[in-house]
């Protein structure tokens, strides 16, 4: 009998693109002393007539402030992505990615002027409300969606309150709000495709 070989798969493009993309804004942020976030990689305030404005309400979700921020954020995206991607499909994980940058990249830019957001955890916990989604069926909500959206959001606000860690809790809250959102319509819109 022939001996089967193990190969390594991409088996998720939008993950693994996305890590990649995350791994270079860091190392391009390290090798120019944090201007390429400055520039690209974090949204603030800006003028509206810039174009890189517009690049930063998305490319806020690439940068990252050092190591450990990067690998928080990656590891669960690398845990619950490709699960979601198999269930979803690319083009729709990737809708996901980008209205989830582009929602909490223009809250912060309209809200916080003075603050300057960069880091993909928003787009991490889109996808932990996302995954709460999967088992859903006609006429049902999913304990774990309730249990998760219930504990996440709590700590979110606890966090905001009473916490004062520079993070930015309403991204998280943003973006558990579009993950739940668009897992509830593209589960809906699964459901409804199979019933006829």
């Amino acid at each position: 009998m022939r001996e089967q070989r193990l190969k390594i798969s991409f088996n998720s493009p939008v993950v693994l693109g996305f890590t990649v993309v995350c791994f270079g804004a860091l190392i391009l942020s390290m090798m120019t002393g944090g201007k390429a976030n400055h520039l690209f990689f974090s949204v603030y305030r800006s003028s509206l007539m810039s174009p890189l404005t517009y690049i930063r309400f998305v490319g806020h979700v690439f940068g990252h402030a050092g190591w450990e921020h990067f690998l928080g954020n990656i590891m669960l995206i690398l845990v619950v992505g490709p699960l979601l991607e198999e269930k979803y499909g690319s083009a729709n994980l990737l809708f996901v990615v980008l209205a989830t940058a582009l929602v909490t990249g223009i809250a912060n830019f309209a809200l916080f002027p003075r603050v300057q957001l960069l880091g993909a955890s928003g787009v991490v916990f889109a996808l932990i409300l996302l995954s709460s989604f999967t088992s859903m069926k006609e006429g049902e909500i999913p304990l774990t969606f309730i249990l998760v959206a219930a504990l996440y959001i709590g700590q979110q606000i606890y966090q905001g309150i009473f916490v004062n860690d520079n993070v930015s809790n309403l991204t998280h809250i943003l973006g558990g709000v579009v993950g739940a959102g668009l897992g509830y319509v593209m589960n809906k819109d699964k459901i409804h495709s199979r019933a006829y």
